[in-house]
């Protein structure tokens, strides 16, 4: 009853408090496409992408009910980063819908105008004289939004001491009188929500060179753009004091490695702690799970990015946790890398892909030997066992000719091949002095391909990573419907480290092209230097079970499954994943190329 009343005065309290209208509200996702219309017609850089605001600090005269309430410290004004326009996801600033979408528009404009130069109040003047230059016809619809907001603002001869100047410095320069004679900060006064806060370096905006337009991703996994810094938490010592830590013991069952769920459910009390900082402060904390609150990683815009090809399909995900797998639970999206550079091989590199080429040459025309046969060069042990106990059989009638024998013989090859690539952050790491692992791979696959391509047999290349289950991404290397060509070598070449390894998703996505092709014997190889991984509970042991329940699918639909790990860990769980024959571990990266097409080789012949 306690909670339920201290709720209720919460609820209560904040309502009355506040100061916006909900009545008008407008949103940022119903206004995006007329933003960046306005945005680009002022000339704004044409690689500025969207991102909701996170609460700034604000100053200001605040009444005692929002006192009471502990509000009206913090505000999501909009804010201007090199790459990044963070705007408000709802506005109710005024009492007039039309209000509060002009001033959405107005922030377009004011964006593609603004110079950060250092001066928070100047510089946000002479954006406003630039955006009306721009587009003279907005002057009447500015006037109103001015004029409304200079109503809401305090009076400077009611508040005291610097407070009361910094006011009035900012209503001069909202008239247009401001001097520049005293540096404020937004935090010094009440928001000013005609205004932007800047985080550029000087000048940067003014080039129009920084990152597209594109919508931000749904509010439901709290996308808000967050500053940060970096720093190191280390703890505290004192030599001369000696811990007691019998408070530490634990008894065996607390000791058991539990993996307790850190998946997408959002955490309400860590979220609103993060929400309340103006500043995050980032530290490794050597612990490998994922944070219980999730962040946005700045991904690339679309300029920058690679290309889609197509619409994203859905494909299910294993829940070990209640035994079921979940129908459309993960976003698979096709990418192809942009202005793809001809790729140029080391004369080592192609020296060794020759000398594999000519090997796996040999295999297009070796005869193969035939087992269970009736007339052969060789006896059939295994055939010859069993023919044996039949005999001993009374129950079995058994043949005059039995097949025994064995005999090699020349044979249409019937084989399809799909090569799936780990092109997760991890490879960004050095596997040698001299290289990185995402370097190691692009020769592994170099190779592969030059080698394949001289057996005929049909064969595929992609590459995979993903940031949670919504964005899963399949690097279009090579399909099976394309020659090995010049075009797939600068694909191939042009790989680099992506994001996270969500393992199940991209198998169950290989499982899918390699089912669907004739041949009698279809392979899917794994290439990857680590365990599955993202940034929910893909983390341990779900993304393990995952895996498994993925390769089992690939097997129960007639596919030949094998991986190769340069991971030194790897015998501590793909055992589990593929079987005790199902993996190869590579001990030498440098290794990888020869190594990978030799397996290729073994595993075929099987």
């Amino acid at each position: 009853m306690e909670e339920l009343v201290g709720r209720w005065w919460h609820q209560t309290i904040t309502k009355m408090a506040r100061q916006d209208h909900p009545a008008a509200t407008v949103h940022l996702q119903d206004m995006q496409k007329s933003i960046g219309i306005f945005f680009r017609a002022a000339g704004g850089a044409p690689a500025l992408r969207f991102a909701p605001a996170s609460k700034q600090l604000v100053g200001g005269k605040r009444h005692w009910l929002q006192k009471l309430a502990g509000s009206g410290q913090r505000a999501d004004t909009a804010q201007l980063e090199p790459d990044v326009l963070a705007l408000p996801t709802t506005l109710a600033v005024f009492d007039s819908t039309q209000l509060n979408r002009d001033l959405y528009l107005w922030f377009a404009m004011l964006s593609a105008c603004f110079i950060d130069n250092g001066d928070w109040i100047a510089d946000n003047l002479h954006a406003t004289r630039a955006a009306l230059l721009e587009f003279p016809g907005f002057a009447a619809r500015y006037q109103a939004l001015l004029q409304a907001h200079l109503a809401q603002r305090p009076e400077p001869h009611h508040l005291t001491g610097a407070t009361a100047l910094a006011e009035a410095a900012v209503q001069k320069a909202l008239s247009g009188q401001y001097c520049g004679q005293l540096a404020y900060q937004p935090h010094d006064v009440a928001a000013v929500w005609l205004w932007l806060s800047a985080r550029t370096t000087a000048g940067r905006q003014a080039s129009g060179k920084t990152a597209a337009l594109r919508p931000y991703p749904p509010a439901s996994n709290h996308p808000q753009r967050r500053r940060s810094q970096t720093t190191n938490h280390e703890q505290s010592r004192n030599a001369m004091v000696l811990p007691f830590r019998a408070e530490a013991l634990m008894s065996w069952s607390e000791k058991v490695h539990v993996n307790r769920s850190t998946d997408d459910e959002d955490d309400g009390n860590a979220l609103n702690a993060a929400n309340d900082m103006d500043l995050l402060s980032v530290a490794p904390d050597g612990q490998s799970l994922a944070s219980r609150v999730k962040f946005d990683l700045d991904l690339p815009s679309s300029s920058a990015d690679d290309t889609p090809i197509g619409a994203g399909i859905h494909l299910p995900e294993w829940d070990h946790r209640r035994g079921l797998l979940l129908p459309d639970h993960c976003l698979v999206q096709v990418v192809q890398a942009q202005n793809c550079a001809p790729f140029t091989p080391s004369p080592a590199l192609r020296l060794t892909a020759r000398r594999l080429r000519r090997r796996l040459e040999t295999l297009r025309d070796a005869p193969r030997s035939l087992h269970r046969q009736d007339s052969g060069d060789d006896l059939d042990l295994d055939a010859w066992v069993r023919f044996h106990a039949d005999q001993l059989d009374d129950r079995i009638a058994c043949s005059d000719t039995p097949a025994i024998y064995t005999r090699r013989a020349r044979l249409d090859r019937s084989l399809a091949t799909l090569l799936l690539a780990d092109l997760s952050l991890s490879t960004d790491a050095y596997a040698t002095p001299l290289a990185r692992v995402i370097d190691v791979i692009r020769d592994a696959l170099f190779v592969f391909g030059e080698a394949l391509s001289a057996t005929g047999d049909p064969f595929a290349i992609w590459g995979f990573s993903s940031v949670r289950r919504q964005h899963v991404r399949m690097q279009y290397l090579k399909a099976f419907a394309d020659r090995w060509s010049d075009v797939s070598r600068a694909r191939v070449g042009a790989i680099k480290p992506g994001y996270y390894t969500r393992m199940g998703a991209a198998i169950r996505y290989a499982t899918r092209q390699l089912a669907a092709r004739p041949e009698r014997k279809r392979l899917l190889m794994l290439l990857t230097d680590g365990k599955p991984n993202d940034l929910d509970i893909y983390e341990g042991r779900y993304g393990l079970e995952d895996t498994r329940q993925a390769v089992r699918e690939a097997q129960a639909a007639g596919l030949t499954s094998f991986c190769i790990t340069i991971d030194e860990k790897a015998h501590d769980y793909l055992p589990v994943l593929f079987g005790q024959n199902g993996y190869a571990m590579v001990h030498r990266p440098q290794d990888l190329a020869s190594q990978l097409t030799q397996a290729w080789a073994k595993v075929s012949q099987r």
